[in-house]
């Protein structure tokens, strides 16, 4: 019986694990390609063969999600299986009709079928989109485990932007570590945090492999989600952040609402900064969609180191790269913060934007006011650069997680911003924690 012809439209993430878990041995398929969006510069390259398994002696290539229908045709492909996050339903029926015009079934894997079991407890941390609170949300997960005398080990949802086959499986545990496998700032500004607090980040490739690593170093395992993607891992208990700032969103991308019916725990974030009826309209889609949920509503306070550092300065706020471009966030952090501690204004960056940063602020329309912090290749970074000495502003108001001094040196001062998790109802995470 010949093999059915797979394409799998990814982003550099849930695209090879998908591969990895259902169809890299598996006689029944054959995968003749990928395809890349949301991340620039993935296409081009080869899921290597050593990654790839002994069906595939060459590799499997990735191409840009453009040749689409021209590698169906080419390869009668017979079905494309859809493996990325944070797409809202429009955009992801529109991506079916294009599959199925050209004679493809369009697939979508059942959640639990790409889910590994661990020997140990897994505790996944995931949102309804990109930007809701997880991170902040995993520090105090991660702080009440450490209290209570856990060894936690993180794993974190991959962005394996680089050599494949050296990310295979990535550890970190210290900044030396990021500069060893040449991160990204996305990258960084999602394990920095883990480092700062002394915890163990596992990333890479192989999720199986990186399960049988973290699990000798872990009591309890943290799944840190990325985007809004349902846990690799089969989790004892699964938290998902709503986002009242996003009201509607929670039934509206997928497969963020996946992670909602799923979730044994909804945290509805940003409490204190939301319009009390879109919080309200966030809490009925919440109760609809899974009424068995507890429900834990929470604020995300920010905080600077010194709260005169920005006050009466002018100041250009450099945000969080994904939240404010595919999470379609018209502020973040950094802005929350300049209003909070008094800066006399934001500049806007946009006269002064060069390079590949100009093709993301034509790409994301939304994007007016503010910096993305975006760094997903060298030239990013030195654009990144170029922009900020460009603007003529007192400060840089940094809302991304990172430690940006350690990546660039500019001619004016960088201030960061930090913020938390701060729960404002019974029962809280401790309690949930508790019972767990």
């Amino acid at each position: 019986m010949a093999r059915k012809k797979v394409l799998i439209m990814g982003a550099a993430g849930r695209d090879f694990h998908n591969f990895n878990v259902v169809y890299r041995d598996n006689k029944d398929f054959e995968v003749v390609a990928f395809t890349a969006a949301q991340i620039p510069d993935i296409e081009g390259r080869t899921y290597p063969p050593v990654l790839a398994g002994e069906l595939y002696p060459n590799g499997i290539p990735i191409y840009s999600e453009d040749d689409l229908t021209e590698l169906i045709k080419k390869h009668d492909v017979d079905e494309v299986i859809f493996s990325y996050s944070d797409v809202a339903y429009p955009l992801l029926m529109n991506k079916a009709a294009i599959v199925n015009a050209h004679g493809a079934d369009f697939i979508l894997l059942d959640a639990e079928r790409t889910m590994i079991k661990s020997k140990i407890p897994i505790i996944a941390i995931c949102a309804v989109r990109t930007g809701c609170g997880k991170s902040q949300t995993t520090r105090k997960v991660i702080d009440i485990l450490k209290a209570k005398g856990k060894k936690v080990v993180a794993i974190r949802h991959p962005m394996p932007y680089g050599d494949l086959a050296k990310q295979a499986v990535q550890r970190f545990a210290t900044y030396e570590d990021l500069d060893l496998h040449e991160c990204t700032i996305e990258e960084r500004e999602e394990y920095e945090p883990h480092i700062d607090k002394g915890i163990i980040v596992y990333a890479g490739v192989d999720y199986g492999a990186i399960l049988a690593e973290a699990e000798k170093e872990a009591d309890i395992i943290i799944w840190d989600g990325g985007n809004n993607d349902t846990p690799f891992y089969k989790p004892d208990l699964h938290i998902t952040i709503v986002d009242p700032h996003r009201p509607g969103h929670e039934l509206a991308y997928y497969p963020g609402e996946t992670n909602l019916r799923m979730a044994d725990v909804v945290l509805v974030n940003k409490i204190t900064t939301a319009d009390p009826d879109k919080v309200d309209i966030v809490l009925a889609n919440s109760k609809f969609a899974n009424p068995e949920a507890i429900v834990i509503k929470a604020a995300s306070p920010v905080t600077i180191e010194d709260e005169n550092a920005i006050r009466g300065k002018s100041v250009l706020v450099v945000e969080d790269g994904p939240t404010l471009t595919h999470g379609e966030m018209t502020y973040g952090a950094g802005m929350v913060a300049a209003k909070k501690y008094g800066a006399s204004e934001t500049i806007d960056p946009t006269p002064y934007i060069v390079g590949e940063i100009k093709e993301t602020f034509q790409k994301y329309k939304h994007v007016k006011g503010f910096l993305p912090a975006m760094g997903y290749s060298d030239q990013q970074i030195a654009d990144l650069k170029a922009t900020i000495d460009a603007t003529p502003c007192d400060i840089v108001l940094a809302g991304t997680p990172i430690d940006l001094n350690r990546i660039l040196s500019v001619n004016k001062p960088i201030v960061r911003v930090f913020y938390s998790l701060e729960e404002i109802s019974k029962p809280d995470l401790d309690d949930v924690l508790k019972d767990f």
